[in-house]
């Protein structure tokens, strides 16, 4: 059985201890050790070198997850694996439920056309812009839309601009005349060809999009399909999305009969018609129309970024094709496998009760205040005393930071997120930012690095 030693700090000893024994039977044995430092966050590679002698008799050894510092060579040192667990106690369960199951998010199958919609009114270099900042989100494909009526004499430019900057690309136009010029400039794709339309098809080497003359006209895309087959030609075939309230589970049910009648067509799918035409946040619209491209092994989906709301939407399209594709493959439900697309609620938002951070207020012995969020409210104490409220502005008051502009700043911030994490139930850690899922760019904490004093930390 393995043996795990799990490295701690004063404060966390008694939670770290019950977690674990709350833990049994575990398929591991395990010990605590306490090396001597009150909180465990504040422990590193080199204070673990000087406080845990060689060697340790262990298959592993587990530190705090904010620990810093080059792990790789502590366990060349003592010669067992040492790694970072979770940054929370409360995690532990599921750090260790991770281990047994291991959702591999770099594979998909559907891939994402990111359409540039408005891409006749930019310049050259404008549409290489918003292409690079789609491909950064995760596009596979930039879709070089036209506007009717609206002339667009740099269509060829735009095409062989992006080709050569290494994007696969496609044009999206109703104009036949647009279609023939951007795949004669080297499109690879085309959007979209009906059965009346397929001599665009023969004119140039692009792989055509094929939809119905109506939406609700599936023989005629039928039509389509088999005269493409008949070529030998591929395609990808798109009975179209509607938006709410205008036909989107019939439409939904025209996806599922294709398939049915074509097991083995490629289907794209168009979603910024649900994602921009609905005034609902768009990760979980993301997740539900994702859900269903992995059903139904949609080949790939077309997807806007127009309104503001929706700005993040090909980065949401893109982590919610992994994890669908995963809970697809390993035929478990989409949970568990990645919080990134749960932007505005946590899952455990409130690890700790309140009676439980209370129990922590008790060992405190320094003047430092500590910010925890419980169901209860906000609770902030240190060797003075505990507060807890749901207002922030109660709090002030017994802070006592009137003459400390530093340190009142900095609780103003940490009393702003903690108010907003319990509103919305979501994990509040003291020091770091909310976690928005894939809403923002994180910037990821290089704990390999000494960690510098903040700004309101500093001494003048």
């Amino acid at each position: 059985m393995e043996h795990i030693v799990f490295l701690t700090g004063r404060l966390a000893e008694k939670s770290l201890y019950q977690v674990l024994e709350g833990m049994q039977p575990t398929p591991f044995s395990w010990e605590v050790r306490e090396i001597g430092l009150q909180v465990a966050g504040l422990m590193t590679a080199d204070m673990i070198r000087r406080r845990v002698g060689a060697p340790v008799e262990a298959n592993r050894i587990i530190v705090p997850g904010r620990c810093r510092g080059d792990l790789d060579a502590l366990s060349q040192h003592y010669g067992v694996r040492v790694e970072r667990g979770p940054e929370e106690v409360k995690d532990l369960p599921q750090f260790f439920g991770r281990e047994k199951q291991h959702f591999d998010l770099s594979r998909y199958e559907t891939e994402i056309f990111a359409e540039i919609v408005d891409a006749p009114r930019l310049d050259l270099d404008g549409i290489a812009a918003r292409a690079r900042e789609y491909a950064r989100q995760g596009a596979d494909v930039i879709d070089i839309g036209c506007l009717p009526e609206t002339p667009f004499p740099l269509l060829e430019d735009a095409v062989r601009r992006l080709k050569d900057e290494g994007y696969r690309v496609s044009v999206d136009s109703m104009l036949t005349d647009e279609l023939v010029r951007g795949g004669r400039a080297g499109a690879d794709y085309l959007m979209s060809l009906n059965v009346d339309t397929l001599w665009v098809a023969d004119e140039v080497a692009s792989t055509p999009i094929l939809v119905a003359r109506e939406p609700g006209d599936p023989a005629s895309l039928d039509a389509a399909i088999e005269a493409m087959t008949l070529r030998g030609r591929p395609f990808l075939a798109d009975p179209i999305l509607d938006p709410i309230p205008f036909g989107l589970a019939a439409s939904i049910a025209r996806y599922v009969a294709l398939r049915e009648r074509y097991p083995d067509v490629a289907i794209m799918m168009g979603i910024g018609n649900v994602t921009e035409l609905t005034e609902a946040d768009t990760s979980g619209i993301n997740a539900v129309l994702l859900g269903m491209a992995a059903e139904l092994r949609v080949a790939a989906v077309l997807t806007t970024s127009v309104s503001l709301h929706a700005r993040r939407a090909v980065r949401e399209a893109d982590v919610a094709r992994r994890v669908m594709h995963a809970a697809r493959e390993a035929q478990v439900l989409p949970k568990g496998i990645s919080g990134d697309l749960s932007a505005l609620h946590a899952k455990r938002p409130f690890p700790y009760s309140a009676a439980e951070i209370d129990a922590l207020a008790r060992e405190v012995r320094d003047p430092n205040f500590r910010v925890q969020v419980a169901d209860d409210g906000i609770h902030v104490y240190n060797r003075d005393g505990h507060q807890t409220a749901a207002d922030p502005f109660a709090l002030y008051p017994s802070l006592k930071v009137e003459s400390d502009g530093g340190h009142a700043f900095y609780m103003g911030v940490q009393l702003a997120r903690a108010e907003i994490a319990w509103q919305l139930g979501k994990r509040f850690d003291q020091d770091q930012p909310l976690d928005w899922g894939c809403e923002v760019d994180r910037v990821e904490e290089d704990l390999m690095a000494w960690h510098a004093p903040g700004a309101t930390k500093k001494k003048s």
